[in-house]
């Protein structure tokens, strides 16, 4: 335990205030409800506290902090029996700062599990298909092909409204 004590408490602070709108984001996109949503966050900046990884630069750290977000989410969706709730329930949901619920990030959680969170790095966070494909560890040609679905179904529940990058 005494390696992950080498941040300081500022250093701890810092990167999470960089990051924890997006682990939130993130971590929404799959859980779908606040409470869960919060749990995973915690664990998430909980777990590098703890491991205390040593990062290159802040888009190192992001990409750990998103791959860990989504690594902990998962295994809380396939470990326990939990309550969807609805998104339209929470329109007023607050987080660090209110989260965006508009029209446009409601269809986009409710597109695949496995187009979600491609989309939101993509268009949400300005990441590239290889930058992706390095954060979630899969084939660079998956995540282009995860993006041109999802972009086939956006195009036909948004209509006019869609706008490709």
């Amino acid at each position: 335990m005494s390696e992950a004590l080498l941040r300081t408490d500022k250093e701890i602070t810092d990167i999470y205030m960089r990051h924890v709108k997006t682990v939130y984001r993130v971590c929404f996109a799959y859980m779908k409800n606040k409470s869960d949503t919060e749990d995973a966050v915690e664990e998430t900046f909980y777990r590098m506290i703890r491991k205390g990884p040593q990062f290159e630069n802040e888009e190192h750290e992001k990409a750990w902090l998103i791959r860990t977000a989504t690594n902990i989410c998962l295994n809380m969706l396939n470990h326990w029996q939990r309550n969807n709730e609805n998104i339209e329930d929470h329109t007023d949901l607050k987080s660090p700062e209110k989260a965006n619920t508009d029209e446009i990030l409601q269809i986009v959680l409710d597109l695949p599990e496995k187009y979600k969170t491609v989309v939101y790095l993509y268009y949400y966070e300005g990441y590239t298909s290889p930058e992706i494909a390095e954060i979630l560890q899969k084939p660079n040609s998956t995540v282009r092909n995860h993006l041109h679905e999802a972009r086939t179904i956006l195009k036909e529940r948004l209509g006019d409204d869609f706008y490709e990058k």
